[in-house]
This record gives C-alpha cells, structure tokens and sequence, in this order.
C-alpha cells in the first residue's frame, strides 16, 4: 500500500502490541518535527546566573558598589550568585564572609530572595539570590483565588448607578466633551 501511494511505511509505536506502523512521508515529517523544535528553542527563555565576588574583609565603598550591581541584576531578572572568596588564614574566620553576605540580603531583600542558605564550595562560601519579580510572577498563576469572581461582581454592583436618573445624565456630558474639539477646528479652518 505505501510503495502504491509511494510514500513510506513508519513503525510509530515499537513497544504497542501489535506494533503501530504510519503510511507518511517521512522527510515531511521530519522537516515538520524539526521545525516544531526550532520554534519551541526560541520561545524558551534561559535563565541568565550572574556572580558577584567579594572578600570577608570588603571595603565600604566595594560593598555598595557591588549591591548596587546585585541590585540591577535582579532588577532585570538575572538570578544572581554572590560568592565570597577566603584565602589562607581567612578559612579560619568565616563567620565574617556570613556577616558580609547576611548584610547583602538585608540591602536587597526588596530585589530578590535568597534560594540557598550560605554554603561552602572549597574556598568559596556562596549564595544564590532569585529576582522577586519572578518569584511574584510565577505565585500569581499558580494560586488563583476562588473568591475573585465575587469580589468582582460586588465592585461592579457598587459602581453601578443606583438610581436611573444619575445614568443618563453622564452619558450627556461625554458626547458634548467629543463634540466640543470638533467644533472648534472647524471654526479654525474657516479663519
């Protein structure tokens, strides 16, 4: 039947039983499925990981700059992975490289949230840090609120005109404020 049609034989399901085969034209096919994955890749959004440095012993002005960078970042979405870096001596001290990245939280905790506790990763003690603009986003779908339908229809009700006389009288007004603009470029283009 397929070689008749001159198209081809493709087996589909291998593990049903019986096995289930399609007359197709595999190449169409092929270029479909191919092009059906290029155009899901592009939609997918990558999640970008920017990283901060730091040393336990950070100066003032070092610090704001970089929470000021830290801020941009998750302002534009970024996740951001803030990294203290010990070295020799330091590893001793590492309660300091905690202080430094607790008071990095306090100064962005209005931009993100952090993903992980403080952790050591050989001679790094790092923490991830999420936006909250995407944490917000992805919250709102997720949890619809039952009671919303209602809440809406109460705040229409009450926004409604409550007596007959009170509708009429600002649907007059509207087409005289339309009206108005008109008339006065007509008498503009007769000058």
């Amino acid at each position: 039947m397929a070689e008749a049609a001159e198209l081809d034989l493709v087996e589909v399901a291998p593990q049903a039983t019986p096995p289930v085969c399609r007359i197709m034209d595999y190449g169409k096919f092929r270029f479909q499925q191919q092009k059906r994955d290029k155009d899901a890749r592009k939609k997918q959004k990558n999640q970008v990981v920017k990283e901060i440095k730091m040393r336990p012993k950070i100066d003032q002005h070092d610090y704001d700059f970089k929470v000021k960078a830290i801020k941009t970042f998750l302002q534009a979405g970024h996740r951001v992975k803030v990294s203290i870096f010990f070295r020799g001596r330091e590893m001793a001290f590492l309660d300091r490289g905690r202080d430094v990245l607790n008071k990095v939280m306090a100064a962005i905790v209005d931009f993100g949230k952090m993903e992980m506790e403080p952790r050591m990763e050989g001679s790094y003690m790092r923490i991830m840090i999420a936006p909250a603009i995407q944490l917000e986003a992805a919250k709102k779908p997720s949890a619809p609120k039952e009671g919303a339908p209602a809440a809406e229809k109460k705040a229409k009700k009450e926004a409604a005109p409550k007596t007959a006389d009170a509708a009429p009288v600002k649907e007059a007004k509207e087409p005289k404020e339309v009206k108005e603009p008109k008339e006065a470029k007509e008498n503009s283009d007769s000058e």
